[in-house]
Order: structure tokens, then sequence, then C-alpha cells
């Protein structure tokens, strides 16, 4: 796999100046090209398909990472704590499943992520003690039938994203459609509240949905902003929560974040021994979340899927690296990485409320016609 260039979303992005007013003109034909797309999937001209069981879309209508796979994890654990037997649809990425020629390929606990993907192989890994079968193929739909062929006990499906994947029937649920769909939105809002390319945003913030999730926002003001973003849809925070660091090279081994003074050089200055790394749609928000903890360290914002290749720490004198669980997937196999004793992982989930798993399970607990 070739080395990929790191790259961040526009700044321009977050506000409406001279850049973003230039694209602008192009984000309008963006907004209608959207909307013929609905109409023709709406009025049949392009085909979608149903599935016979409920289903769960977790998306999000800004460009990158909003935290999506944590909350397909714990929407995936909460339902089997609850009997459901869930089971999991995802496109997967650089891997086969982007080859619309071949089938749907399952994920397990041993596959590669160069083969299905690092998220999937992620959620398989962390899955594997529910035994949740996962599924990844471009076509969602093909994607959903394969699992439950494969896994007939399956009555319940979650898509990691596929908000705009229609190809998965829109509406009604009762026809075969959507269940729920889940906006996921993470602390840097919509930004200049615009569509690609002159702001963040795939579709319109008035999108209608059935919950928005916060993710990791504790600021009520910041929800409160922007009202048109939830329409009339129930809104959710959901609190980030960190579990104790684990050694890459011997994962028993394990420390929590206070004590990783343990591991450095006290004569030599805190930061520049810990090097905090992130291969991941928005690395700013692993960056914050260790800043919120009081560490101070070096930053290196790799690319979202970021594939190692080429060893980045390589040159690096830090003794203690902090990776995420994502990226920790495709570093244990590889020898540049699994045995590099500064390696050390830290665990992210995100909390569903009460309230919000509640009011879920009564939406997929209806009865169909």
């Amino acid at each position: 796999m070739s080395q990929q260039k790191h790259t961040q979303a526009p700044a321009f992005w977050e506000k409406r100046g001279l850049k973003a007013l230039l694209l602008w003109p192009i984000s309008l034909v963006f907004g209608w090209l959207i909307n013929l797309r609905k109409a023709l999937y709406d009025l049949s001209i392009l085909k979608s398909n149903s599935i016979p069981v409920p289903l769960v879309i977790v998306g999000n209508i800004r460009v990158g990472g909003t935290g999506k796979t944590p909350t397909v994890l714990a929407i995936a654990k909460a339902l089997y704590l609850q009997g459901f037997k869930p089971g999991i649809i995802s496109r997967g990425y650089q891997g086969n499943s982007s080859n619309l020629k071949l089938p749907p390929e399952e994920v397990t606990p041993e596959s590669l992520p160069s083969e299905q993907g690092d998220e999937p192989c992620y959620m398989a890994q962390q899955l594997a003690h529910q035994q949740t079968p996962i599924m990844v193929h471009s076509n969602r739909v093909k994607a959903a039938k394969a699992l439950m062929i494969k896994h007939p006990e399956v009555n319940v499906i979650i898509s990691d994203d596929g908000l705009q994947h229609y190809k998965l029937k829109r509406w009604p649920a009762r026809e075969g459609g959507r269940d729920i769909e889940l906006v996921i939105r993470d602390a840097r809002g919509e930004g200049n509240q615009w569509l690609m390319p002159a702001g963040p945003l795939r579709e319109k913030t008035d999108r209608a949905r059935d919950f928005t999730l916060n993710i990791g926002s504790t600021e009520t003001t910041k929800i409160k902003a922007a009202p048109i973003y939830f329409q009339d849809a129930p809104n959710f925070v959901l609190p980030v929560k960190t579990d104790q660091l684990y050694q890459l090279a011997s994962p028993s081994r394990r420390i929590s974040l206070n004590d990783i003074t343990q591991l450095l050089n006290h004569d030599e200055a805190f930061e520049s021994q810990i090097l905090a790394a992130a291969g991941l749609g928005n690395p700013k928000k692993f960056f914050d979340l260790l800043k919120s903890n009081g560490l101070r360290f070096q930053e290196m914002a790799l690319p979202d899927h970021f594939d190692f290749a080429t060893n980045p720490f390589k040159e690096n004198t830090a003794k203690v690296i902090l990776i995420t669980e994502k990226d920790a997937v495709k570093c244990k196999q590889l020898n540049d990485y699994k045995d590099d004793e500064r390696i050390w992982v830290l665990p992210i989930t995100v909390d569903l409320p009460n309230d919000f798993v509640a009011q879920m399970l009564e939406i997929l607990k209806r009865p169909k016609p």
C-alpha cells in the first residue's frame, strides 16, 4: 500500500470568507444534485431495496470523522444486552470491499485491515465476545443481504455510515425502509453551514433524522446555537470515556493516563518525551481528549485510515507514543510497530444515555404491519 499524504479539512470551511464565497455557486449546484438524486430514488427511477429486519443508520452530515464507529459499537453492545442479535454492515475502506465486482466479505477478529478496512476490523475485535457479525461491501444492500443469508439469527442491522446511501430504502420504515436514522455531530459543529465544496456539509442542516447525537460535547450553548440543525428530533450528548492505556507490544501491561509519568525521564522536558499520533478524520479530538487529562505532548496528525506502510515514528525520539485503537489494529500486524515498547494504546468509548436507549428500543420493538 502506498503512503498517504496528510490532508486536513480546509480552514475556510469554518467561516463564510472569500474562498467559501467563491465556491458557493458550486455548492448550490451540489445541493441541486443531492435533491435530484433523492427525488429519483423516491420516484423509484433509481432502485432502492428494503431488508426484512429493523435497520439503524449511523451517519453524519459533516464530512470527516465525527465519531460514527464508537457510536456503532456502543449501539451494538446496548442492543445485545437487551436481547437483540445485531449485525453490522460497513463500506470498509481501501480494502476489497471497495471493488463492486467482488462479493461482500465477512470481517472477523483475524481479518486484515488492508483487505477489509481498519474500522470493520476494529469493530470485529471489539465485538468478538458477543459474536456480532460484520459484513463489508460498497453496496450496503448487498452487504445486508449477504449478512442475513449467512447469519439468519440477526434481527437488527446497524449500518456504519450510509446516511446518504439511498440504495437502502429511505422511507417509510413500515414499508421496509430505515427504522432509525442517527446523525452524529462533534464539537466542530457545522462550520459555515454551507454544502461542499464551499463548506463541510454533505447535506443541508435541516435534513430529517430520528436522533441527533453529540459526541463528547457538554456545551449546551453550542447545541442551542443552531436549532435548525436539530429539527424536532431528540438531541442527546454522548460522554466520551477513556480506559487504561495498554502497551502494543505487551497488551497485558496497563497503566492509567495519570501514571504515564512513570515511563518518563524526569530530567527531560515532559512534553518532548510524549508523542500523540492519530490517523482519524479529526485527529484534534484525540489530542483535545489527552489535553483534558492534563497531558502535554508533541502532536502528529496523520491522514484518516493511514496505512502505516512507512513508519512515522522511526526518527522520533519520544519515550512514549500514544495512539488510538483504530490505528493499533494496523500497527500490531506490522513488524515495525508490534515490538516497539514505546507505543501505548488508549481505548476510547462513548456512553449512550438511558433515555436514548429506551427511545431507540421503543422504535425497534414496534410491530410492522
